[in-house]
């Protein structure tokens, strides 16, 4: 959580941006929302695609992170094989079909 943070002032400094940032909500110290929530009211950053892929399949959980600006909400599988499924598609849609606008 406070590794995710700890990005915005790299990236601000020069760090090449990412192409889309993978979100997991349920992170030790600081929570998944609150995360998206400064990635997403940065004057800059904010344009990154955030995907949520998380286990989470709370409505609450869902709505918030619409509201906060998220670019996809993804519940993600336990079993590996199936989340290395899930993790194939999202690399070939935002890396391959996707466009950028940045």
């Amino acid at each position: 959580g406070e590794e995710a943070l700890a990005w915005i002032a790299r990236w601000e400094a020069g760090a090449p941006w990412p192409a889309v940032i993978l979100l997991d909500l349920k992170l030790p110290k600081v929570d998944g929302l609150d995360v998206l929530r400064a990635l997403k009211q940065h004057p800059t950053l904010r344009v990154i695609p955030i995907v949520v892929l998380t286990t989470s399949a709370e409505s609450s959980d869902v709505q918030t992170a619409y509201q906060l600006g998220v670019n996809s909400y993804i519940v993600k599988p336990v079993e590996f094989e199936k989340f290395m499924g899930v993790s194939a598609q999202i690399d070939l849609y935002w890396t391959v079909v996707n466009r950028l606008g940045y």
